[in-house]
């Protein structure tokens, strides 16, 4: 049980003072019932809380799918340029924080959300949680790119890239690639083909871990995560070699076509 005031707050309605107006004003309702009050107590996940016409979600952590368009960037708050919270029309989104960074003009899944922990291990270097992206790069690749991929890459750090997997969708002038890797480094991706002599045009990540970005948001929409999509992120994460077996299992079937 908790008091109707903090219930609305921590739905996204306002602070305390705002949430105690809208009290005031006959603006809330409980159970098809105007609230009684501040100090109300309501069950979060029973009882039915009804504000400024607006039905109130009390959920203990959010979880928000997002495919990021071009040209935002993926932070909670910019002074000259659009978040991805900017993005978001729902009453708790000043909670919520991008999972890792996707450049600005770079494209795809985005995961937001409050959930401090799970976000932690999702981004651990020591997790090796794989992210997979869709590229379309200048110049040809090759097969000899790939074995660079899987050997690790230099690009301009102390140490090379950890193993990733190249996979080639279409060779030319303009070549169409997926790359995964499991570490997250400053414009990774755009680093690894500079060092081979390409330079990345487009950039879209489909997935993260287990996460794939749904095909049917187009750019800006985004929805919250399933049941079980939450669950496999947080079944994947207690793993620390997940990353790793996903890997080498691609790197198998890469080495067998």
């Amino acid at each position: 049980m908790m008091r109707l005031d903090k219930f609305l707050c921590e739905t996204g309605f306002g602070t305390r003072s705002q949430v105690k107006t809208l009290l005031k004003k006959g603006l809330v309702w409980v159970n098809g019932e105007p609230a009684k009050g501040p100090e109300q107590k309501v069950r979060e996940e029973e009882d039915q809380v009804i504000c400024e016409g607006r039905q109130a979600v009390y959920m203990s952590f959010a979880y928000l799918m997002l495919h990021k368009p071009a040209g935002v960037v993926s932070a909670t708050e910019d002074r000259k340029e659009r978040t991805v919270l900017d993005l978001l029309d729902v009453p708790y989104k000043k909670k919520l924080f991008p999972v890792g960074r996707l450049d600005k003009d770079t494209e795809g899944l985005l995961l937001l959300t409050d959930d401090g922990e799970l976000a932690h291990k999702l981004l651990s270097p020591k997790r090796h949680v794989d992210k997979t992206y869709y590229a379309e790069v200048s110049g040809e690749v090759t097969k000899e790119h790939i074995r660079q991929f899987r050997e690790g890459l230099s690009i301009g750090e102390k140490r090379p890239t950890l193993p990733a997997v190249l996979q080639i969708r279409k060779s030319g002038s303009v070549s169409e690639v997926q790359v995964t890797i499991h570490e997250g480094k400053y414009h990774q991706i755009k680093r690894m083909f500079e060092s081979i002599g390409c330079q990345v045009l487009y950039l879209k990540r489909l997935s993260m871990g287990s996460l794939m970005l749904d095909e049917t948001l187009m750019p800006g929409e985004y929805r919250m995560l399933t049941k079980g999509e939450i669950q496999a992120l947080k079944e994947e994460t207690e793993t620390k070699s997940v990353g790793q077996r996903t890997m080498e299992r691609q790197r198998g079937a890469l080495q067998r076509s």
